[in-house]
């Protein structure tokens, strides 16, 4: 089955500011004892988001006025530290679609990319801009246009930064390359058959 293309993104969003969120702060490690990804989402900034004895620390991601919300906007430097796999699939199981911030670790944006998981960078002012819009309407749609480079909500069409290479993987549906060698078994086991010294 070849993989999605994915030219846009649009959903409501949530703004959790501050720099340097590392993987640590995304997913704990304690959580990380998993065989499978699954149920990761539940522990999502588990650590600034619940008391010990699991009382709510009031995160934005648990503010009622942003649930089912599916972009995350931050500021710089998000996703630094370890380099654990384990961060951006919390955000995706979690029900995040893309991640807008002012910059990113590079290893947490490869590894989200390979979820299909959108990463675009805006400047500081426009993240205020489109933060503050998000927090006077938490209904506001928001649609990252990876075609046109622009985020769009309401009145707003921001111009984002992103890797080029990325970008064109996720529009051209080539984001996962153990998708792809997936996709192209066929042809594997096509080309195997003709190489005689892979048969004795």
């Amino acid at each position: 089955m070849a993989l999605a293309k994915i030219s846009s993104v649009t959903g409501r969003a949530v703004y959790v500011p501050g720099d340097d969120i590392d993987t640590d702060r995304i997913i704990p490690a304690r959580f990380m004892k998993c065989v499978t990804f699954d149920g990761l989402g539940a522990y999502l900034f588990n650590d600034v988001r619940r008391t010990e004895d699991g009382a709510s620390k009031n995160h934005p991601i648990d503010d009622p006025r942003y649930q089912g919300a599916s972009i995350l906007i931050s500021n710089n430097n998000f996703g630094c530290g370890s380099s654990r796999e384990h961060a951006p699939q919390a955000l995706a199981k979690h029900g995040f679609k893309a991640v807008i911030a002012e910059s990113f670790a590079e290893i947490f944006f490869g590894n989200s990319t390979t979820l299909g998981m959108p990463c675009v960078s805006l400047g500081h002012d426009a993240i205020l801009k489109l933060a503050r819009a998000v927090e006077q309407d938490p209904t506001l749609e928001v649609t990252i246009d990876l075609e046109s480079q622009a985020v769009r909500a309401g009145s707003l069409s921001l111009p984002f930064t992103m890797k080029s290479s990325a970008r064109e993987a996720l529009v051209s549906g080539q984001w996962d390359p153990i998708g792809q060698l997936l996709d192209g078994k066929g042809k594997t086991e096509k080309l195997a058959a003709q190489l005689p010294y892979l048969h004795f």
